[in-house]
């Protein structure tokens, strides 16, 4: 049987490995353009912030061992051609054209199977003088070297994008001392990652190192002679004398449509889950294809080197005779910036609703661990749920604490469609050193139990600060001791503390809504049943306290 990739990194290699394990006697052929194969660009941006050394780290083995074409000849058996693309393929006749660029040749390869493992680039907007010298993506090996050489110490820099590679870039680039700024077109920083309360409280700590963050920001080109000078926006100019492109990324798939494949809505190469493209023999994996959401069950693109390793690994198993099948993903990101790490599993507050859901959320910030360990560390946990039958939809998590463990254990239980019932219950790791009696995750999971019972009525951040621009006739109680209201407070807040509530009952009316709050607003909640005990019928707490508040404060 012979075996051809195209593509040699995340997918490919993991196609064209597997499928040697899985039958020994094939032949497999692997074919990329570039020069460097099996490298972790993920990895780039700590390459740029000199957190990896060497770039040689990015394309080797655990071991040191550099994954080059003669490691993959000797050590997995595969033939690997570089430098030399495939430029069409006539499925027909299993034979894909490629072209060398050493040689400027062009010869024909013979497969009983074929691989497609093309994998993504970085989306270039067409705009005025995009091309000028100076402005950078970040997806190869050369990318990598051109934007560490460039990132010198006190001078400018701009990221377009505020998605997971542009902040990450930020990061390297304010790491090695230049001056940052970056811009976004939304309204917030990562976009379809983070709902709005959650962003604000990633952006809060991006400020603080300095960088300057432009949402809502649209560019409309650059400016410079014989090297970028400037950036030109809808909110006027900014100097830079280097710029990144991380607005996204496209899937490679101009081989596939131009041989007749199918390509989904979301613009990649549609596949069934045993990565079978329309065309028989034929396999898609990595950047290049689509998947399946194991929450919705639609198509989508999850450009992920996550996603890639896990597909290629299916598709090398098929291709090479196996049976393997590759579900879905749940859509699992996590960053790290600065001090502060960000991720979500799942669907956000905003996609659930786009996709019909009746949701409810649940916002609850605590720290990571045992409260008296000396390294606990806050995060603030955001719970999507359907609210017919308190299915998990996503989890959102910020803050510089553990985030990690509660995005992973989220990911499983959205996969097995577990309910808040079932969290609640689930039996997890504690010792102070690694997380409080009862978890993050299972204190949010019995939040959403309360609220999906009735028995808690929360309101988010954003609706009590809608109320306070729409002037609404309520009260906004604070229950926090005095010196915590006096240290930081909600403008137009009315403090009676959690513990003389019950005596001052009177002071309070019964004839207006009263949303209660503390710092993570469990006291928030239990004024809300004192009061509801007393007789008042309009009272709620505010989600998540006031260190999810993602507005001003008063000090």
């Amino acid at each position: 049987m012979k075996i051809v990739v195209i593509g040699a990194n995340a997918a490919g290699a993991k196609a064209a490995a597997k499928a040697k394990r899985i039958n020994p006697k094939a032949g497999i052929t692997v074919i990329d353009q570039g020069s460097f194969i099996s490298y972790g660009a993920c990895g780039i941006p700590y390459f740029v912030a000199d957190t990896v050394r060497d770039e040689k780290e990015l394309m080797s083995t655990p071991v040191g061992v550099v994954r080059d074409p003669a490691f993959f000849r000797k050590v997995k058996g595969v033939e690997v051609i570089t430098e030399t693309k495939a430029v069409a393929l006539d499925w027909r006749n299993k034979k894909v054209e490629l072209w060398t660029a050493e040689s400027g040749t062009t010869s024909f390869l013979d497969y009983d199977r074929l691989i497609l493992a093309t994998g993504s680039s970085p989306l270039v907007p067409p705009l005025e003088q995009c091309e000028l010298p100076g402005i950078l993506t970040v997806k190869s090996m050369e990318d990598a070297t051109l934007l560490k050489q460039q990132a010198i110490s006190g001078k400018r820099a701009c990221v377009i994008g505020a998605g997971l590679i542009g902040l990450e870039t930020v990061e390297a680039l304010a790491l090695r001392g230049m001056q940052v700024t970056v811009v976004e077109m939304c309204d917030q920083v990562l976009p379809g990652v983070l709902d709005e309360e959650m962003a604000t409280l990633l952006e809060r700590h991006i400020r603080t190192h300095g960088v300057q963050v432009m949402t809502s920001c649209r560019v409309s080109g650059f400016a410079g002679t014989g090297h970028v000078e400037k950036v030109m926006t809808d909110r006027g100019e900014i100097t830079a004398d280097l710029v990144v492109l991380a607005v996204g990324a496209k899937p490679n798939v101009s081989l596939a449509r131009d041989a007749g494949l199918r390509i989904g809505e979301s613009g990649a190469i549609a596949v069934d889950d045993r990565l079978r493209t329309s065309v028989p023999d034929i396999y898609a994996c990595g950047d290049c294809c689509e998947t399946t959401s194991l929450v919705t069950g639609k198509s989508m693109h999850v450009p992920l080197g996550s996603t890639a390793n896990k597909q290629g690994r299916v598709a090398g198993i098929n291709a090479a005779g196996g049976d393997a099948v590759f579900a879905g993903v749940v859509g699992t990101t996590i960053v790290k910036v600065f001090e502060f790490n960000a991720g979500k599993t799942g669907l956000t507050e905003l996609a659930a609703r786009a996709a019909g859901y009746d949701v409810e959320t649940v916002l609850s910030p605590a720290p990571d661990r045992a409260h008296f360990y000396p390294e606990a560390k806050p995060i603030a946990l955001k719970l999507v749920a359907d609210r017919k039958d308190g299915r998990l939809l996503g989890l959102q998590a910020v803050g510089p604490g553990a985030v990690d463990k509660r995005i992973d254990v989220a990911a499983t239980a959205i996969t097995f469609r577990a309910t808040a019932e079932q969290i609640s219950q689930l039996d997890l790791g504690y010792a102070p050193p690694f997380a409080a009696a009862m978890d993050n995750l299972i204190v949010a999971a019995d939040i959403l139990k309360n609220k999906l019972s009735g028995h808690a009525r929360g309101v988010s951040p954003r609706e009590v600060r809608e109320k306070m621009e729409a002037e609404e006739d309520f009260i906004l109680l604070d229950v926090r001791s005095p010196g915590e209201h006096e240290a930081t407070r909600i403008a137009g807040a009315k403090l009676v503390p959690l513990g003389v509530l019950r005596e001052k009952l009177d002071s309070l009316p019964k004839d207006k809504e009263i949303i209660a709050f503390c710092k993570i607003s469990l006291r928030g909640y239990e004024a809300q049943k004192i009061l509801d005990a007393a007789g008042f019928t309009n009272v709620r707490f505010m989600d998540g306290g006031i260190l999810t508040w993602p507005y001003e404060l008063e000090s």
